[in-house]
């Protein structure tokens, strides 16, 4: 049965839970994994239309190795930014094509979306900074990817477990996962346990491990940000405990579409499980959204004072070119219960992906084709 609920409602999300490896989709509705980021209650969300949406569930993702090879395409088609056009808040042209699209956009929060080689969908929402949770952990990455590059399929560096991500693999307060003190991890594995199930040790010692101590890492974080123009978001910690870590939909898709270029990170977060080394503990991804309506990842995140997080992407063939679609959802019932923000989180991403999957294409074509003029 999943975790019960925290009644703590100033917690950031709460420790993961080992849960039996993944058995093969079925017929029959899986259970959530028993994690206190995963396992929201069930709830319903407006939609555009007042229809109401159901729960998602979490099930297998296939072939990822084959949706990396066939990235190319998602940053291969570029286009100038029309005169006159409207711009969203990372001052992308907004594509023609949005204007003809109903998208059911939250009706709290912050929400933005874009389509790689067709632009932007828009930007609903003040887009003023929030806390983010543990979206923090998608720079953390992208951090320590951008200075430990790896190859695809490539276990990465080997970095040691110490004392203290050991002492804080179990906690009540926050998602944690496993680790040894004194084993050797692969760089892959970590980030794994780090993007899966949220661990935020293992975002810490990742950050003691690239930069000797995690002042050092936020420091280069903020320097990552400010080199993606990111001109909203402020990192104060390297796994989203802190509600001083702020930032805005529109940043964070920016660095969403900047990480998910990278094969290795987008093998990362596709990721439907893992298991902890020497533990035999198995996490299943938070992200239940993973592996249905096209969806190859990409990070949650939930706290009292964040809300439900979420940034999510896609793959979408459309008139035979496979295109990358990239949301994200900020700030969703904030000030509830992590269980509460992270399903309507996931209910908003949801609506928005299956809106785009259904409309895209018609849309496309009664705007030229592209999208673009």
């Amino acid at each position: 049965m999943p975790e019960p609920t925290p009644t703590s409602t100033s917690t950031p999300e709460c420790s993961a839970v080992p849960t039996p490896a993944p058995a093969p989709e079925s017929s029959a509705v899986p259970t959530p994994a028993p994690t206190r980021e995963t396992a929201a209650g069930t709830v319903v969300a407006a939609a555009s239309g007042g229809g109401r949406l159901r729960r998602s569930v979490l099930g297998p993702l296939a072939a990822v190795v084959v949706l990396a090879a066939a990235a190319g395409g998602w940053y291969a088609s570029g286009g100038g930014s029309p005169a006159g056009a409207a711009v969203d808040g990372t001052g992308e042209a907004v594509a023609p094509v949005a204007r003809s699209l109903r998208l059911p956009w939250p009706d709290e929060g912050q929400a933005s979306v874009a389509v790689e080689g067709i632009g932007s969908l828009g930007t609903r929402g003040e887009q003023k900074p929030v806390p983010i949770a543990s979206l923090t952990k998608v720079m953390t990455a992208y951090v320590i990817l951008e200075g430990h590059p790896m190859r695809v399929g490539a276990p990465g560096a080997a970095v040691v477990a110490d004392q203290r991500a050991a002492d804080e693999s179990y906690s009540s307060v926050e998602t944690t996962a496993p680790v040894l003190a004194g084993r050797t991890y692969t760089q892959r594995r970590l980030l794994e346990l780090m993007m899966v199930p949220s661990g935020n040790n293992i975002a810490r010692l990742l950050a003691r491990w690239d930069a000797g101590q995690e002042r050092a890492f936020v420091a280069k974080m903020n320097r990552a940000a400010a080199g993606l123009g990111m001109r909203a978001t402020t990192y104060t910690g390297v796994s989203g405990m802190e509600a001083s870590t702020r930032s805005t939909s529109d940043d964070q898709l920016r660095l969403a579409r900047a990480a998910m270029k990278d094969p290795v990170f987008r093998q990362i977060v596709a990721t439907v499980s893992v298991t902890a080394p020497g533990t035999g503990a198995t996490f299943r991804n938070t992200n239940r959204l993973l592996g249905h309506d096209g969806v190859i990842g990409l990070k949650t995140g939930s706290s009292t004072p964040a809300g439900g997080n979420l940034a999510w992407a896609a793959t979408q063939r459309i008139a035979g070119i496979t295109r990358l679609v990239v949301g994200v959802v900020l700030h969703q019932r904030a000030g509830t219960t992590p269980a509460e923000g992270s399903a309507a989180a996931h209910e908003a991403g949801r609506a928005l992906i299956t809106t785009i999957r259904a409309d895209l294409p018609d849309a496309l074509t009664r705007a030229g084709g592209s999208g673009r003029r």
